[in-house]
C-alpha cells in the first residue's frame, strides 16, 4: 500500500487531529502516537482509493498486509473480498468477542477539497467505512501487542466485512464464510456527524431501522381516456396503491412498530389520451420493530392485492429483503458504555435516537448478542450540519483513536468477565 507518509499526515491533520481530546484515561490498550499517525495515514489511503461492494480487492489486500506485518494470520473470505483475523488462541469453552468493520464505499463523487480526496471518479467513502476499518485494524494491532505481553484475557476476532451498502448487505455471505464460528458476542461502531469526536452515542434495543425494497407492477388492457369505464383505469389504480397501501398498513400493525412504505418512483403511460397497459411503483419499506419486520412481506402483499383488486388491476409484487433493524443487546450496550467511561469519562456517553437508516450489522445480531455505538466524528465546537452519504462528508480523525480505545477497552473488560 502506498499512501500519505507519516510526515505528510502530521503536517496536514484537519480539525487539530494531532491534539488530544480531553478525558483520555490511563488503561492498558492505549494508542501509541506513532500508531495513531499510521492509522490516519491508512484511513486516508483508503479514502483516496474507495471500492464498491464485492470489489474491495485493494482494500482487503492493504488490511491483510498490515495484519501480517504484525505477525497475525488473516483469512480472506470465500467471496474474495473481506477477511477475518483472530487475536489470541480461540478456546471452544470461551466464545470469542468479535469486532466488525465494513470496508466498502459508495457510488457518489467526492466533492471535498482535501489532499486525500478520492482518486476514483464517482466513488467515495461518504459513510465513514474507512474510519470503521482503521478503528478495528488499530484495535487489532493493539490487542496483538497485549496478547504477546500476556495481557489479553480472551481471544478476539476481527471481521472486515465487504458490501455493507449492497442489499441485503455482505453480512449474510460473511456469515456463510464462517465469521461467527466460535463467536459469542459482537461489537461495531458507525460514524455519526451529529456527535462530537471524543463522544459516543448509545441506545439499548433498536438503534437502526429495517430497510427493504419494494417493486410493484400493475397491468390492465388499456384503452381510450374517453371510456375508462370499459377498461382498467391503470393510472388511477397506481395512484390508489401509492396512497392507500401505506394507509392500510398503518392500521394493520402496531403504530409503535414504525412500519412505513415510502415511494421513490411511479411511472406509467406515454400519451394524455391513452389509458396505459402497465404501471410501476418502486419504494422502500422501513420498520423499527423486529417482529413487525418479519411480518412485513405478507402484510404488504395483502394490502397491494386488496387495493389493486378494487380497480381490476393485475399485480406483480417484488419484495426484496434488505436488512432487519439493529437491535442492541442491553448487556453489550452497557459493555460499550463502561468501556468508553473508562477511556473518556461517563459524561462522554450520550443517549442516541433510533435512526431510520439501514445497517447490515443487524444480521449478526440475529445470531449472537451484540451492540453498535455511534462514533462521534464532528469537530468539537463545529456548528455546521453534516450528514452521511454526501460527497462532502469528512471526519475529525481523532475519532479513530476513540474507536480503537473503545474496542480495546471493551475487549479487556469482556475478557476479564468470562
Amino acid at each position: 500500500m502506498r499512501g500519505p507518509t507519516l510526515r505528510q499526515v502530521n503536517q496536514t491533520m484537519p480539525h487539530e487531529s494531532d491534539a488530544e481530546l480531553p478525558g483520555e484515561a490511563a488503561l492498558p490498550g492505549g494508542l501509541p502516537e506513532e500508531l495513531r499517525a499510521e492509522l490516519i495515514a491508512f484511513r486516508r489511503d483508503l479514502h483516496m482509493h474507495p471500492e464498491l461492494g464485492h470489489q474491495e480487492v485493494r482494500t482487503t489486500g492493504a488490511i491483510a498486509k498490515r495484519l501480517e506485518e504484525a505477525g497475525l494470520r488473516p483469512r480472506v473470505l470465500s467471496m474474495g473480498t473481506g477477511l477475518v483475523c483472530d487475536i489470541g488462541t480461540p478456546d471452544p469453552a470461551r466464545p470469542m468477542l468479535a469486532l466488525r468493520a465494513d470496508i466498502d464505499a459508495l457510488p457518489i463523487p467526492d466533492t471535498k477539497t482535501v489532499e486525500y480526496r478520492s482518486t476514483v471518479p464517482d466513488r467515495a467513502h461518504a459513510c465513514g467505512h474507512d474510519v470503521h476499518t482503521a478503528s478495528v485494524l488499530g484495535a487489532g494491532l493493539v490487542l496483538a501487542d497485549l496478547h504477546r505481553a500476556g495481557l489479553l484475557p480472551g481471544a478476539v476476532r476481527l471481521i472486515f466485512q465487504p458490501a455493507e451498502e449492497v442489499l441485503p448487505g455482505g453480512a449474510p455471505e460473511a456469515m456463510e464464510s464462517g465469521v461467527l464460528d466460535g463467536v459469542g458476542r459482537i461489537l461495531a461502531v458507525h460514524c455519526d456527524p451529529k456527535v462530537d469526536a471524543g463522544r459516543i452515542g448509545l441506545r439499548a434495543g433498536p438503534i437502526t431501522s429495517a430497510c427493504d425494497r419494494l417493486e410493484i407492477a400493475l397491468d390492465g388492457p388499456g384503452g381510450h381516456t374517453a371510456r375508462p369505464h370499459l377498461t382498467t383505469d391503470l393510472v388511477t389504480a397506481a395512484a390508489k396503491v401509492a396512497t392507500e397501501v401505506p394507509a392500510l398498513l398503518a392500521r394493520r400493525v402496531d403504530a409503535r412498530s414504525g412500519l412505513a412504505v415510502t415511494w421513490g418512483r411511479i411511472t406509467s403511460g406515454h400519451a394524455a389520451n391513452v389509458i396505459p397497459q402497465h404501471a410501476e411503483l418502486s419504494g422502500t419499506v422501513r420498520c423499527l420493530d423486529l417482529a413487525a419486520w418479519h411480518a412485513a412481506p405478507d402484510l404488504v402483499h395483502a394490502a397491494v392485492d386488496e387495493v389493486a383488486a378494487l380497480h381490476h388491476a393485475k399485480t406483480e409484487v417484488t419484495y426484496v429483503r434488505g436488512v432487519p433493524p439493529v437491535v442492541n443487546d442491553p448487556a453489550m450496550t452497557e459493555l460499550l458504555r463502561a468501556a468508553h467511561a473508562l477511556r473518556r469519562g461517563a459524561d462522554a456517553v450520550e443517549e442516541t435516537e433510533q435512526s431510520l437508516g439501514g445497517e447490515d450489522f443487524s444480521w449478526y445480531l440475529e445470531e449472537v448478542p451484540g451492540a453498535m455505538a455511534r462514533l462521534g466524528v464532528r469537530p468539537p465546537g463545529d456548528g455546521a450540519r453534516y450528514d452521511l452519504h454526501q460527497g462532502d462528508f469528512d471526519v475529525d480523525e481523532r475519532a479513530i483513536t476513540v474507536g480503537v480505545e473503545l474496542f480495546t477497552a471493551a475487549a479487556l473488560i469482556d475478557g476479564n468477565r468470562l
